[in-house]
């Protein structure tokens, strides 16, 4: 067995990651909207969720896929891969 550090993130940081979005879904009015920040401080401590938001990214867009939320840049629904600059995610 290695000890070397796994590189990337885990299946367990990615369950907890995409649990915050969950739970953020539940919490919010349908048609309203949060910030991919708002899961990252939910997960991580607060000297590290912004280095953590790739990971964050990485499954709001795989949950965007899936059809479970959807990506919004100025209230216009965007493939969240492609936008240019903040988005936000909302229920589908």
């Amino acid at each position: 067995m290695s000890d070397a550090p796994s590189v990337g993130p885990g299946r367990e940081e990615r369950r907890r990651v995409r649990a915050a979005f969950l739970d953020l879904l539940a919490e919010r009015s349908p048609g309203k909207t949060f910030c991919p920040s708002e899961v990252a401080r939910r997960v991580f401590p607060a000297g590290e969720w912004r280095g953590r938001m790739g990971v964050v990214r990485e499954v709001g867009h795989g949950m965007v896929e899936e059809g479970i939320l959807v990506a919004r840049q100025r209230g216009q629904v965007v493939a969240p891969g492609t936008a240019r600059g903040p988005i936000r995610y909302g229920r589908a």
